[in-house]
């Protein structure tokens, strides 16, 4: 009698099968993992859009760009648990105009002043809120998730609420840290322009011509620290200017996009390629281990509600995804450069309210020169141009 045989898979067939499923997911996987991306960036443009709308609304609303650097003045005193001294960020104002209303409330609850000139704070928190780098402050302690890149991965502490998302100072270095005034709204001369902090931090005071002419002549951007602008301010264009700009996150590797280096060399006032040599050679993505990066919730787009430069505003001087470099501590001059978790380049906001992809690529001039100011043509290129409200330069719009 024959023996029926039963059929079946042999080991060898079975590891060609095994192996084409591998290949298959190998090819797949990378297919997906752009599918996803992809999405990710689709929703942070949406998040800029959103953003462009509220620039809108809030212009259409008070004739003006909700100013950055604002808040309460040094005068009443100089206790951050009570005055903020017009430290905070443009994105403050836009809270009511990007379904935050309850957040905008928590924030300019007023204080009653007293009969013998003290103020009364309910719930222990001043008008427009204390200090933004006071952590026991929840409205600053909040993620708004209009503010974040989906393609950003950072989260939590150190940080305070976080935001991707910044405003454009134009593309000079001095002076644009405070716009020319102190903490009491005074055009302060007090030290000289090309120091670390520029009388950013002093109080009281009278203005000084010089320094306003000077604060004036360097401060080209569509957003002018602790002073107001208005789309009638944008000689150029406002399809041709840049709002905004997005900037990446801390995630603790020393990346130059993420990461800023404080107490740098005094030559970053005028010289943009003053910190380049900090740069790990090796891994140029990434800043040597002896340089003096920041550290705490002192860092890169880590305090939503500061208006200083690390962390809501950047200029148009080095190309997206560059380096960020200051003179001294986290109130000092220096340079602050868009950056994102996109492969690239980075977003950013123009003032007619488009969002457009800007490559790491983009012509941005010569990158070792003094920045121009006084009305000249930018120093760094197209990307330099872009930044500027009334630089009279021609654009090409299909950059």
């Amino acid at each position: 009698m024959n023996k029926s045989s039963r059929p079946g898979f042999t080991l060898v067939e079975l590891l060609v099968v095994i192996a084409i499923i591998g290949v298959l997911v190998g090819l797949l996987l990378p297919a997906v993992q752009a599918a996803r991306e992809a999405a990710r960036r689709m929703s942070c443009s949406n998040n800029f859009k959103q953003l462009g709308l509220s620039l809108h609304n809030y212009h259409s609303a008070y004739d003006k760009l909700p100013q950055h650097m604002t808040g309460n003045t040094r005068t009443w005193t100089n206790d951050s648990t009570v005055c903020n001294r017009l430290y905070l960020s443009a994105l403050v104002g836009l809270t009511p105009f990007m379904e935050q209303q309850s957040l905008w409330e928590q924030i300019s609850n007023p204080g009653d002043r007293n009969k013998d000139g003290s103020i009364s704070f309910p719930g222990d928190n001043p008008p427009m809120g204390p200090g933004p780098w006071q952590t026991y402050y929840e409205p600053w302690m909040t993620d708004i998730p209009t503010l974040r890149c989906p393609s950003d991965p950072g989260r939590g502490a150190p940080a305070l609420g976080r935001s991707n998302y910044s405003v454009c100072v134009g593309d000079v270095i001095e002076l644009v840290h405070s716009g020319g005034k102190n903490e009491s709204n005074i055009y302060d001369n007090s030290t000289a322009i090309d120091t670390d902090e520029a009388g950013i931090r002093n109080g009281g005071g009278s203005d000084n011509n010089t320094r306003a002419t000077d604060a004036r002549s360097r401060n080209r951007g569509m957003f002018w620290a602790r002073h107001t602008t208005a789309f009638r301010d944008v000689l150029d264009g406002l399809s041709n200017t840049i709002a905004m700009g997005e900037i990446a996150t801390i995630l603790g590797g020393r990346e130059i996009i993420s990461e800023f280096v404080l107490n740098g060399p005094d030559a970053i006032t005028t010289n943009p390629a003053a910190c380049d040599s900090q740069v790990d050679p090796a891994r140029p993505q990434f800043w040597l281990s002896t340089a003096s990066v920041g550290g705490g919730n002192q860092i890169r787009g880590g305090r939503w509600a500061d208006g200083r430069l690390q962390y809501t505003a950047f200029q148009t001087i080095k190309p997206p995804n560059s380096l960020s470099c200051y003179r001294g501590g986290d109130a000092s001059q220096g340079i602050s450069s868009a950056s994102s978790r996109h492969q690239g380049g980075a977003h950013v906001l123009m003032g007619d309210g488009a969002v457009k992809f800007i490559t790491s690529s983009i012509e941005s001039g010569n990158q070792q020169a003094t920045p121009a100011h006084s009305g000249r043509e930018s120093s760094f290129g197209l990307w330099g141009s872009l930044g500027t409200r009334a630089g009279k330069e021609t654009i090409d719009s299909d950059f």
